[in-house]
């Protein structure tokens, strides 16, 4: 028995000292040679004055894709271009761009304080072309720290700092302009069970992010987490924190709701839960690409359109397979290109896997983008947004979010959306290295989901 008892106390102290290595959005990566054109615009004010926003698989080739147009008015059977002002989605009670921003990979570069000038360029970018919407984690931090459990809220905290450094140097009084909108998100643990847990980590990260209400407030997963369930001690606390969600809605911390990594049953469930508080779920990030659609994300994309609930995708490039970077065709070699890259060795090897599959695609995504005037990785975010999504790319750089930021204005053809996919449906995209689309590092070991 005390045996058992010491098995039971090594476990827990395992799970809150070591890295939960999250991999729930794009890191930012670098594009193919075209370049697109600039895209302007205005953008908000000071993070408290902001307000934030007020309300405002299977193959499918033979399958006429549906448009998702939102804000941007076409003729989508020919594809068009718009100015970027004027591509938004609504989510929830928000009107946001059609590309956001993710901020996995965001860090400060000092030890002392939360500061870093690229991305400070990243976000008055983002600012002036109506392009400010920050998707981050109170788990995100520096790679340093959250490799011993510390961290927590730092990007968060960074994010607050760098709209208020910003918000001097925008035009507030554009017409035209569209305040900042964060989202951010609630870790799942074993020592977080209970509806006033989740009620606490908001008031934190509302706290640290420095305003009145979160825009979007999202579970980052399902409750995967169960270091003691090899003693058969498990505790499944999805029903709590759907309450959590309810009561942080209701005490107006937050003004919209949502999850992560949910598939269609689940998905369900959570919405008929937060229904009886009459609270609508907003939205539900999963991995999805070209290349990651199966596995259930197809389907839940599907379901998640049926029941008006937004998806936000994250593995929009699949870790910069999409973008003609890690292809043999690329101007660099593979190897150099993937040995310059800020991965890991075991990401290195699974994305060199995936060249020779993703080649046909690529070639197919490049003639495209040519005609265009386009990126490959536009057009592999534009795909995205086109099945009704809004993609979350990574961007550390001004030059990167500029890149990102030409996906939007424009839409694919449906015949360039069924080419896509005949090409893309041979490869099945499902992460490198600790990084994956279904499963996740957490310690103690790798704990799985499925989007079913």
């Amino acid at each position: 028995m005390s045996q058992r008892f010491n098995y039971l106390v090594i476990a827990s102290f395992i799970l809150k000292c070591l890295v939960v290595t999250d991999s729930f959005q794009e890191h930012s990566i670098r594009r193919s040679s075209f370049v697109s054109p600039s895209l302007g615009g205005g953008a908000g004010r000071t993070l408290r004055k902001f307000g934030f926003s007020h309300s405002t698989t299977t193959k499918r080739a033979a399958v006429a894709p549906v448009m998702f147009l939102d804000g941007l008015k076409n003729d989508s059977s020919q594809g068009s271009d718009k100015k970027n002002k004027n591509d938004t989605t609504n989510l929830g009670n928000l009107i946001v761009p059609s590309v956001g921003v993710g901020t996995i990979s965001w860090s400060s570069k000092s030890l002392t304080t939360l500061q870093n000038l690229e991305l400070q360029s990243v976000v008055r970018e983002a600012s002036d072309s109506n392009a400010a919407f920050f998707d981050t984690a109170e788990r995100y931090g520096s790679h340093l720290k959250t490799a011993v459990g510390l961290g927590w809220g730092e990007t968060e905290s960074l994010i607050r700092n760098l709209l208020l450094n910003s918000e001097s140097l925008v035009d507030h009084d554009k017409s035209n302009s569209m305040k900042p909108i964060i989202a951010t998100k609630f870790t799942p643990s074993p020592w977080r069970n209970s509806v006033q847990s989740v009620v606490d980590a908001c008031e934190k990260s509302r706290q640290r992010l420095g305003v009145d209400q979160i825009d979007l407030y999202q579970l980052h997963m399902p409750d995967i987490v169960q270091p003691l369930k090899g003693f058969g001690l498990t505790l499944n606390k999805d029903a709590i924190y759907w309450e959590g969600l309810a009561e942080c809605y209701k005490r107006g911390l937050v003004k919209n709701v949502g999850v992560c990594n949910y598939g269609p049953t689940l998905l369900s469930q959570c919405q008929e839960a937060l229904a009886k508080h009459s609270v609508p779920l907003a939205s539900n990030q999963i991995a999805f690409s070209l290349i990651g659609r199966h596995n259930g994300s197809q389907e839940t994309v599907d379901k998640c359109n049926e029941l008006g609930i937004k998806v936000l995708a994250y593995y929009p490039f699949a870790m910069g397979l999409l973008t003609g970077k890690y292809s043999k065709e690329s101007l660099a070699s593979l190897d150099e290109s993937l040995t310059n890259s800020a991965k890991s060795v075991l990401e290195i090897k699974d994305l060199k896997a995936y060249a020779d599959d993703v080649g046909p695609l690529l070639s197919e995504m490049e003639r495209i983008a040519r005609k265009r005037g386009k990126t490959i990785a536009q057009v592999a975010l534009n795909y995205v947004i086109c099945k009704g999504a809004i993609p979350i790319p990574g961007a550390r750089t001004a030059a990167q979010l500029k890149d990102n930021i030409g996906a939007m204005g424009w839409r694919l053809s449906t015949s360039e959306i069924l080419s896509l996919e005949k090409y893309a449906d041979g490869v099945r995209f499902e992460g490198a290295g600790f990084k994956r689309t279904s499963e996740k590092f957490v310690g103690y070991g790798v704990e799985k989901w499925r989007l079913d």
